[in-house]
């Protein structure tokens, strides 16, 4: 009896002792400081999901694991971005995957490809339908772990000085358009690709220079004035109707992290992604009213133009899956989880994703 209740008494005390050890090694643990880095300038609004996630991260976890933020261009070039954290010259960085498709075609996927995945699509691949898994095959391939952190829904369409009311529209139009699929749609309906970065956007439509752009939400097209410089938006923006952004990390300084704040940026990302997207589509709100209450004039393709530009899209991405097994790859799993969703989402319709209500309540 003694004998086990010294052998219990030990063992309780060896308890004490390495929790205690555990608690002091956790106290002291030398903390960890990373710098990220953003491909968006300071001033461009979806920096705020950057900060956001840091703030988050910082927070939570006590300081042992400190995040500093870099806006694009104070590190490196923004589309140097991937290969600085690549290599480990900074341990994580912004991004929006398709400013990398030159390197992979499969990126366009993971950043948007015209007349697929929209904002609640891109929610329930990524996080039900083995997204998450696809984006870090991808990401993998440079050294990367990737999190989506954030998501914006559609962007507005072609910004112009002459309506787009038709496909026939397009024809001998210059417009500035990213994204390599979208190009090839482009070029398809008789207009040509103008590759411009964000910041030579408006002055390119102010001088001519272009016919159209596209740029991106409301919320940031009116905040770089391109209102200023064009009278019609022509709608919907079928070319990206989603545009999911995320944090990309060094595998290297990812794997020497421990593995509660390996956790913790894991749900840091998906906490972000909840709250930007919310935060970006609601910013859309005001800036829609504002651009239309300056007497920017709406236009709109037809049901029957976005089937054929569909039938276009499809073609798009059956021939790039016969180049790019890796493209097909990510192909098949989005179109798979579309095929999956149809049925429901028809039954459900129009209350699976929201609607516009016609005959609204008086509450006054």
């Amino acid at each position: 009896m003694k004998k086990k209740l010294f052998v219990n008494v030990l063992m309780a005390v060896c308890a004490v002792v390495f929790i205690n050890s555990m608690i002091y090694r956790i106290a002291f643990a030398e903390a960890i400081r990373w710098k990220m880095a953003s491909v968006w300038p300071g001033s461009f609004i979806l920096v705020n999901a950057d900060k956001k996630f840091i703030e988050i991260v910082n927070k939570l976890s006590n300081g042992r694991l400190t995040i500093d933020f870099a806006a694009g261009g104070e590190v490196v070039p923004a589309f140097e971005l991937l290969d600085a954290v690549s290599s480990g010259v900074i341990q994580g960085g912004f991004d929006w995957p398709g400013y990398w498709a030159g390197k992979n075609s499969a990126f366009s996927l993971l950043g948007s490809f015209p007349m697929l995945l929209t904002a609640g699509d891109y929610q329930m691949w990524i996080y039900q339908g083995g997204g998450l898994d696809a984006y870090n095959e991808v990401y993998g391939k440079f050294n990367l772990v990737y999190f989506p952190h954030s998501c914006q829904f559609s962007e507005s369409g072609v910004r112009a000085n002459k309506p787009i009311n038709t496909l026939e529209d397009y024809k001998g139009l210059k417009i500035r358009m990213g994204g390599k699929p979208q190009g090839a749609i482009l070029k398809e309906l008789g207009a040509s690709q103008v590759m411009l970065s964000g910041g030579e956007v408006y002055q390119a439509l102010e001088k001519g220079i272009v016919d159209g752009a596209e740029f991106a939400m409301p919320s940031i097209d009116k905040a770089v004035g391109l209102d200023e410089v064009t009278k019609f938006w022509c709608s919907p923006g079928w070319h990206q109707p989603a545009s999911p952004l995320g944090i990309m990390i060094n595998k290297d300084a990812w794997n020497k992290l421990p593995n509660d704040l390996q956790e913790l940026i894991k749900y840091a990302a998906m906490a972000c992604y909840n709250w930007s997207t919310a935060y970006f589509e609601y910013g859309n709100i005001g800036a829609t009213k504002e651009m239309l209450d300056k007497g920017i004039k709406i236009t709109r393709l037809s049901d029957e133009d976005l089937d054929k530009i569909q039938k276009i899209a499809n073609m798009v991405l059956v021939e790039e899956s016969k180049k790019n097994a890796l493209f097909k790859k990510v192909a098949q799993s989005q179109v798979k989880f579309l095929r999956d969703i149809s049925q429901w989402r028809s039954i459900s319709s129009p209350f699976s994703y929201g609607r516009n209500i016609t005959d609204f309540p008086n509450l006054e």
